[in-house]
């Protein structure tokens, strides 16, 4: 699961089957998350219920899967249950049986077979009066407003490196603080250890990260989150290039609009427009399409272009503004040519960037995947002396690190240890263990937690059985 499918995941995985159940009411949305966050084996499972008229056996279903496959059978099976798409029916004397929750089922056979009044995909309109706007535009504003987005969290604001014409609302601002991305100190914005980590994200996981932090501040702006999710859903069913009505919007969509605007997800051609236009950063939020070409990794020639040399000198074949800001946060620039820059990475600028939260961990993977395609002939792509250099420059004033977690622990028997354990390390959350004492702990607990009450359940239905 791709980095911005596994942060949107996680936020519909917090969500309350009730919640769950009023956002599956769209056909829009159960589409999208049927698209976007299933698994094909998961999808398999989905259509295989979607059109039978009744439950079909809990060993039918599993029977279609080859013992080799039991864990992914498992996975798959867990994770549509924590999205409440698949229910578990168990009646006395009879064996449990599987069905597909309602309304996920109903609009999932609507939006495949079209049909009904819902307008959840949207409605296009012919009513425009000479836009003109191309793709190319909507491109062109996206990219725009990103980077915008982008310069001000590192900075570029202040060193006079933004982009022109881009306007950015106290909203935005104030969303970037809530989500520790930035830290607003006097007039100076300093990005954080997380916000770093969201520069390095690719767009579409960008974009997610702000979306989520959208919804989660939905309550407090007196909005609707499920009518907020709802129509994040809708712009990803979108055809780009379309203009789109305005008057199916609900009013907290309609509001929706203007914010999203500033982020360059919708363009719309004036405050009084009877219609908006998705750009490519939403018409690709359900997808795997990339949601823009990012301007940290996208034509050829940016694709690579930073040289780090065995003095530590630093050059970076680009000019743009974006990517030179981002620079300055962990190298002291030195020169500046129409097409390059040249700098230094010293002790001081590497200190200055852990004052601000960024890892050297972090320093080190933006390096490494902006290394210029020269660098990148080479077996270690860096000088391994400028990546020692640099995490011993971090260790001078960082001792020890912290790892937010669960720790599960009293397990009666050595296989009841076990079995979880192995579980947790082959779905990645595994951070450490000891055996002797049957305790292990990991990032996430939602899954580990789900899979020991499955153990608990086949082994109360093996014992009545």
């Amino acid at each position: 699961m791709s980095a911005s499918s596994l942060r949107s995941f996680e936020y519909l995985e917090s969500l309350p089957g009730t919640t769950l159940n009023r956002l599956y009411k769209q056909p829009s949305s159960a589409l999208a998350v049927f698209r976007r966050w299933l698994p094909h084996l998961a999808k398999s499972f989905v259509m295989a219920l979607l059109y039978i008229s009744h439950p079909m056996p809990v060993a039918d279903l599993e029977a279609w899967v080859r013992p080799d496959g039991k864990r992914e059978r498992d996975n798959s099976i867990n994770l549509l249950e924590r999205l409440h798409i698949l229910a578990t029916t168990a009646n006395p004397g009879k064996p449990r049986v599987y069905n597909l929750t309602n309304p996920f089922a109903a609009s999932l056979r609507l939006a495949l077979t079209g049909g009904g009044g819902h307008r959840s995909f949207g409605v296009p309109t012919s009513n425009v009066e000479d836009d003109n706007i191309t793709v190319t535009d909507l491109d062109d504003y996206a990219r725009r407003q990103w980077e915008g987005v982008l310069g001000y969290m590192v900075g570029s604001t202040g060193v006079g490196l933004a982009k022109p014409g881009v306007k950015l609302s106290a909203g935005v601002s104030t969303l970037l603080q809530m989500g520790g991305l930035v830290e607003v100190k006097g007039k100076r914005v300093e990005i954080t250890q997380d916000g770093f980590a969201f520069i390095l994200q690719e767009v579409n996981a960008q974009v997610w990260t702000i979306l989520i932090l959208y919804l989660q501040s939905s309550e407090g702006l007196g909005m609707d989150e499920v009518d907020v999710l709802s129509f994040l859903f809708m712009l990803g069913s979108l055809e780009l290039g379309l203009p789109y009505s305005k008057a199916n919007l609900t009013p907290t969509q309609t509001q929706m609009l203007s914010d999203l605007g500033d982020f360059g997800v919708v363009y719309e051609p004036n405050s009084s427009s009877t219609h908006f236009y998705p750009t490519r950063l939403a018409t690709t939020l359900t997808s795997d399409a990339g949601g823009l070409r990012s301007s940290l990794a996208s034509s050829a020639d940016n694709r690579g272009f930073i040289v780090i040399e065995t003095n530590y000198r630093l050059y970076a074949y680009t000019s743009s503004n974006l990517q030179i800001a981002i620079l300055t946060l962990f190298t002291r620039l030195m020169t500046r040519y129409p097409n390059m820059v040249a700098g230094k990475i010293t002790r001081e600028s590497i200190r200055r960037a852990v004052s601000m939260g960024i890892t050297s961990d972090q320093i080190i993977s933006y390096l490494t995947t902006h290394a210029h395609p020269q660098m990148a002939k080479n077996q270690l792509i860096l000088p391994p002396t400028v990546v020692d250099q640099i995490r011993l420059w971090q260790l001078e004033g960082d001792r020890m690190k912290a790892t937010p977690g669960y720790l599960f622990k009293e397990f009666h028997t050595q296989a009841d240890y076990e079995a979880p354990c192995k579980y947790a390390e082959e779905i990645g959350v595994l951070v450490w263990k000891h055996d002797g004492k049957r305790v292990f702990f990991v990032t996430r607990h939602e899954q580990v937690a789900a899979y020991l009450n499955s153990l608990r359940d086949k082994a109360k239905s093996s014992k009545g059985g």
